[in-house]
């Protein structure tokens, strides 16, 4: 089981009703309880929110089966780039 449905089980909610609280459908719930899409930083953040109303203390290691995904970083130009 992963650790996405675990959460929402101990909730207590349906996938709906997670899709809900979270502005996400009961497919894109469905997807990561199932591992095909890997839940976004910010999606996680308002999973710890929404688990916090409920009465919940749960982290970011608490929603990933591995640490969560690196930002991408935005490209930068060096100054040597630019004078070529």
């Amino acid at each position: 089981m992963s650790k996405f449905k675990a959460i929402r089980e101990n909730l207590g909610m349906t996938q709906a009703a997670l899709g809900k609280g979270l502005g996400l459908t009961q497919g894109a719930i469905h997807s990561y309880e199932k591992g095909s899409s890997v839940v976004s930083p910010r999606v996680a953040g308002k999973l710890i929110q929404l688990a916090a109303l409920h009465g919940h203390r749960i982290t970011f290691d608490d929603v990933y089966d591995a640490p969560p995904p690196p930002r991408k970083a935005k490209a930068r130009r060096s100054a040597t780039s630019e004078a070529a």
